[in-house]
């Protein structure tokens, strides 16, 4: 409430009083008036206390000259709103002029800094499934700035915990039907960002947690100089700033390097300010994330040089501070055999031969990159899964060449999620050509949506499956088993930083996540994926609807290895869905 320190309540003590409270009876709203004195610093550093009326109703706080009671067209010098980040902390006694008062200080917990003040009274508009929601707030700068307009904003907020224990958390603008543009304030619009927090292993002997919390903030170029000038003082000369300039030179140094460049290679870098490093085991399942690169800029700050940066050549963009050194290494991850799949597949029957121009999905094959709303079918080496000694050391390796082929893509809108999609007569399975198949994995993702969607993907084998091999256990086996080991890892190849965040890399066991339903029939294994079932996996295929026609998505299927005997993992199929069209969904009547 005060934009100096903080407000103190007068309970006892002298030249205070308690003037009274109560509730309105008409409403059923608690009240509470009464005399205070205010204690703070003016702009100037000096301290003052005054004198002033102070009046609780309901969820307002109002301050007073005088006595609103008495003075009906009195207008508060302070107001507020009770929410869940207002602070109350006892002071206990305190000498104020010669007297005693008890005092409380009242303060936003958000802003430790400018306790006292009541800046920001946020309100959840709408709520989704408890993991995404639509918030209004508004912001009056009256108390630190005469010369900025009233604002208020509308952002969405989504949050979820992965399989990993990484909790993430994104946050949009949005605008909502119930929060048009109000008279008097000016719209915000806040920047896209994402958190993530994400637990770090500790020493067995330490019972201090860690965890890794990062920030990422879209910032667009044009206004970057301008807002790093604004949020930053001499950002340029931090060592944030060295960090990103030297994560930038590294992409550009391994780019002119082919020797240095290899497709799987990840990266450990040492400081010698902290003499300490990052470990490739901690980070391991983030070797294909990307790094998002400051833009270089010759220094904006003048006058001083501080003493432990060089001068630098005034055509030079990038600043280098003599204190930090950087000893680059280059770690290729381990590499280890093709796993044997000979197994999986019975290898006494002679593989068959069909031609891939009689099978046809409602969703046309791309000849290369280029196409759009299509499919392909990628190697492997874009996903890292488990290694032949992952029990021992989680160590994981480059993936191979899938065990089955993907031989068609349907691309259908229903009114309703579908299941057992493969016995509609439309379906590929019930084409003569896809009957003399050995076996067929039929995966169906149901998506949902207005209209819901169903993504069907045609796996073939071209040989009848080995009924001793893990293919075999997963096919026939039980629903518990399949949910299990069922398992799919995801790679947004192209598209949208905050899609990229929010969907990841991590290996997700779709039968503990999501509801999924297994059919057995003839020369088939039908699974049906229900998406919706989880508020999670429907809030992240939300974003990811909402800029499909601009992503390349890869996605990979295979049975977790659990076992010694099982590991190597191996894939099972891939798929990149290149820029998909929603409206090219074809209606399927159920």
């Amino acid at each position: 409430m005060d934009d100096a320190t903080a407000s103190e309540l007068n309970k006892s003590g002298s030249g205070g009083s308690e003037r009274g409270g109560g509730e309105d009876k008409e409403r059923g709203i608690f009240e509470f008036f009464g005399w205070v004195y205010h204690l703070g610093v003016n702009s100037i550093g000096r301290e003052y206390c005054h004198l002033r009326f102070l009046f609780i109703r309901g969820k307002y706080v109002s301050m007073y000259k005088r006595d609103p009671h008495e003075n009906h067209a009195i207008k508060p010098i302070r107001k507020g709103v009770v929410g869940p980040t207002l602070m109350v902390e006892e002071l206990g006694r305190r000498k104020v002029n010669d007297g005693d008062l008890y005092v409380l200080r009242f303060y936003n917990r958000l802003d430790e800094a400018r306790k006292g003040e009541v800046i920001c009274d946020l309100e959840r508009v709408e709520s989704y499934d408890g993991h995404y929601d639509v918030v209004y707030g508004t912001y009056d700068p009256k108390y630190l700035s005469r010369w900025h307009p009233k604002q208020d904003i509308v952002f969405s907020r989504q949050w979820f915990r992965g399989q990993d224990g990484a909790y993430t958390i994104l946050q949009f603008p949005a605008i909502h039907k119930n929060k048009p543009k109000r008279s008097g304030y000016r719209r915000a619009k806040i920047n896209p960002s994402t958190w993530e927090i994400r637990n770090l292993n500790t020493p067995m002997v330490s019972n201090r947690p860690r965890c890794l919390v990062t920030h990422t903030l879209e910032i667009h170029s044009a206004s970057w100089n301008r807002w790093r000038n604004k949020q930053c003082s001499k950002f340029e000369r931090s060592i944030s700033y060295a960090l990103l300039c030297q994560v930038a030179g590294l992409k550009e140094y391994i780019a002119a390097n082919p020797a240095l460049h290899q497709e799987n290679a990840t990266t450990i870098v040492h400081s010698k300010i902290s003499d300490s490093s990052i470990s490739i085991s901690e980070y391991e399942d983030e070797v294909q994330d990307e790094f998002y690169d400051a833009i270089a800029a010759e220094s904006s700050s003048s006058g001083e040089e501080s003493d432990d940066e060089e001068k630098h050549d005034p055509k030079e963009s990038r600043v280098k501070l003599k204190n930090i050194s950087w000893a680059i290494t280059s770690l290729a991850l381990k590499r280890t055999a093709a796993p044997d799949l000979s197994g999986e597949l019975d290898p006494r029957i002679t593989p068959i031969t069909f031609n891939p121009s009689d099978i046809h999905g409602s969703l046309g094959k791309g000849m290369d990159d280029k196409d759009t709303n299509c499919w392909t079918s990628p190697s492997g080496k874009g996903f890292m899964i488990r290694g032949k000694n992952y029990l021992k050391d989680n160590s994981k390796v480059v993936g191979g060449d899938p065990l089955l082929k993907l031989i068609a893509v349907d691309w259908f809108t229903v009114n309703k999620s579908v299941d057992r999609i493969a016995l509609h007569p439309r379906c590929l399975v019930q084409s003569e050509v896809a009957k003399k198949l050995p076996f067929i994995l039929v995966i169906n993702l149901q998506v949902p949506a207005k209209p819901n969607y169903s993504l069907v993907l045609y796996y073939a084998a071209d040989r009848p499956i080995n009924k001793k091999s893990l293919l075999a256990k997963f096919v026939d086996g039980s629903d518990v088993f399949r949910d299990s080991t069922f398992k799919l890892i995801p790679s947004i190849v192209e598209g949208y930083w905050m899609v990229k965040r929010a969907v990841g890399t991590k290996a997700c066991l779709l039968g503990k996540a999501v509801t999924c339903k297994y059919f057995r029939q003839d020369n088939f294994l039908e699974i049906d994926v229900d998406i919706g079932s989880s508020s999670v996996a429907r809030g992240v295929i939300g974003l990811v609807l909402g800029y499909v026609t601009s992503l390349v998505v890869d996605l990979a299927i295979l049975i977790e290895a659990q076992e010694e005997a099982e590991l190597p993992e191996y894939i099972l199929g891939t798929v990149r869905l290149n820029r998909l069209k929603l409206e090219s969904a074809i209606p399927l009547e159920v």
